[in-house]
């Protein structure tokens, strides 16, 4: 059974998304398992939005990987380590997985770059697979030397406001305050650069996300654009789930900080009680471009998933890092 990212705990490989008009789906017609599904996952999810997560599934988006998503003979691999944080000063009772990737390229002797992907297992397992275009693009030059982190969201928290539920993913991804940017800087880094010589140039440092993990990307760049210089953001959650809606007039208000963002979304992408998510996108898009910032904005057809952010990742990637010589 495919779940929606909010719903985010141990299952997190497949997705259904939803469609921009779930009236015309009538609750009847969704089995009764599936409903029950949602609702032990979100006690107090409405059957409308039930609807809008159950229908258009991502294989029925018309996008597909690249050739350069794809593994190619003699393209050197980069290692994958797992790593597991068992408790956490910010976010004291969670747990959590993540991820090191490493490229073959890596000199210990120079600083490089380092990219944090949240909902880490999504974009490395997921149908993204991250680290096979950082081999082919690291390989080409066509982007730097980096590490990547994929780290997951904690297990235990407050679930989604007004939904419920028991994770911590929504109370660290969709909080827009400067907790999860603590987080990364003072627990995460860390024990990376014990491992790892990692540039402190935050031009070199770049945060990924889907949905809430990308308005968590954003705003942690937001807050600590001296440590973070780029951003990905994919299906990104700027609505009223816990303040997010709020960062277009934000960015319009404030003089422009040195963040590059990449912003992704589609015209079947979320529409339920917290906001609609291809409006959302298109504020946000509008107010970098009024505030002056260094941006790319892709509109296609798909809806909440990573299809469409998977299938144009490696040109993400380059317009990402096209300064990098």
């Amino acid at each position: 059974m495919t779940l929606p990212y909010f719903a985010y705990a141990s299952k997190y490989f497949t997705f259904l998304t939803p469609i921009h008009e779930p009236t015309h789906f009538p609750m009847t017609q969704i089995p009764s398992n599936v409903a029950e599904m949602y609702k032990a996952i979100f006690p107090n999810i409405t059957d409308k939005d039930i609807v809008a997560f159950v229908y258009r599934k991502p294989e029925n988006e018309p996008y597909e990987l690249s050739e350069d998503s794809k593994r190619k003979e003699g393209v050197p691999e980069g290692s994958i380590t797992k790593y597991h944080l068992s408790d956490s000063a910010t976010y004291p009772g969670t747990e959590r997985d993540y991820w090191i990737y490493v490229p073959k390229q890596y000199d210990p002797a120079k600083p490089t770059g380092l990219m944090i992907f949240q909902d880490g297992g999504l974009y490395l397992f997921d149908m993204m697979q991250a680290n096979i275009v950082l081999d082919n693009l690291i390989d080409k030059k066509e982007m730097p030397v980096v590490i990547a982190v994929f780290i997951n969201p904690g297990d235990k928290g407050p679930g989604m406001p007004i939904y419920g539920g028991t994770g911590n993913r929504s109370f660290e991804y969709d909080s827009v305050t400067d907790l999860y940017s603590k987080f990364l800087i003072e627990e995460i880094i860390p024990e990376i650069k014990k491992l790892y010589n990692i540039a402190n140039d935050p031009a070199q440092k770049a945060l990924v996300g889907i949905s809430s993990g990308a308005v968590c990307s954003f705003s942690a760049a937001w807050h600590r654009p001296g440590n973070f210089g780029k951003v990905v953001c994919h299906c990104g959650s700027f609505v009223n789930i816990r303040g997010g809606n709020k960062f277009p007039e934000l960015i319009r208000q404030t003089p422009a900080k040195p963040i590059k963002v990449f912003l992704q979304s589609g015209e079947k992408d979320l529409n339920i009680i917290f906001g609609s998510w291809p409006i959302k996108n298109k504020e946000m898009a509008a107010a970098l471009q009024y505030a002056g910032y260094d941006h790319k904005f892709v509109f296609g057809s798909g809806g909440h998933s990573l299809k469409h952010g998977a299938s144009i990742f490696p040109e993400t990637l380059r317009w990402l890092w096209s300064d990098h010589r």
